[in-house]
């Protein structure tokens, strides 16, 4: 039983939840939560963590899964889970888990694959939704650009209700040149613009399909906006000049699932 604040693993899990730098040095990252926790890949949770009240109320259905899974793991008195967790109200289970890069070269071996590459998207409630919906409009893979936000953020992993486990997910240093990878293998990219002549439902994606997603503030830069095959746009109605990235995304991603249904 845990209970003191000063303990190294409850030190570690703040500091786990605050900077990227370690999460990234050690390969992990935490995530919170009984949904979270009961779909972990088992082979990547490092370690759990369940409050003194969780494990007692849960205690015949977690000791299945530890004793199954071969888990390690900790009871901590409830207040000091209080302060290893990133939220208001804790719900009593955390783990620290290995992070995973997906490889391009994988991606590329798939079948007309429907990839979504993002430029330095900067709000991680929007990339957690992002890869969501990816998942349910069965998206091959997501790219993103060195200057997007992180994607083991913890409000990034707690928006993504457990697709960051699922969609393949990978940063590249350079988009530009990963565009032009990808028209290496047949793969025709699509920028969401304000400048695009058609429309997005105007286009034909059942083949290997790329959606071009920029920053929420400014869309993408001009560089970016150049390597595209084609500038589509969606249509608004009323004063507004774009849509939120999450959404924007969405609509494209489910335009090419309904096509290719």
């Amino acid at each position: 039983m845990i209970t003191s604040t000063a303990n190294q693993q409850v030190k570690l899990l703040v500091q786990l939840n605050k900077k990227r730098k370690l999460r990234d040095e050690r390969g992990v990252f935490v995530v919170e939560g009984p949904k979270m926790f009961r779909e972990a890949p088992k082979e990547r949770i490092e370690k759990a963590y369940f409050s003194e009240t969780f494990f007692e109320k849960h205690k015949e259905t977690l000791t299945k899964r530890i004793q199954a899974d071969g888990l390690e793991y900790e009871i901590i008195q409830d207040h000091i889970f209080k302060t290893a967790s990133d939220t208001q109200t804790p719900q009593g289970v955390l783990c620290i888990v290995r992070q995973q890069a997906s490889d391009l070269s994988e991606l590329l071996k798939r079948e007309k694959p429907l990839l979504l590459l993002l430029e330095n998207l900067q709000d991680p409630g929007n990339l957690g939704t992002i890869l969501r919906t990816a998942e349910g409009a069965g998206v091959t893979g997501v790219i993103l650009s060195k200057g997007c936000v992180d994607l083991y953020n913890p409000k990034t992993i707690r928006s993504t209700m457990g697709s960051v486990y699922r969609v393949p997910t990978l940063y590249t240093e350079n988009l530009c040149e990963t565009v032009e990878l990808l028209k290496a293998h047949g793969i025709r990219s699509y920028a969401a613009h304000l400048k695009g002549v058609n429309f997005y439902d105007q286009e034909n994606y059942r083949g290997g399909t790329a959606f071009l997603i920029g920053n929420e503030g400014n869309g993408l830069t001009d560089e970016l906006t150049e390597q595209a095959d084609t500038l589509i746009r969606i249509p608004m109605e009323g004063k507004l000049e774009s849509l939120n990235a999450g959404v924007a995304s969405a609509i494209l991603m489910y335009e090419a699932y309904r096509q290719r249904r």
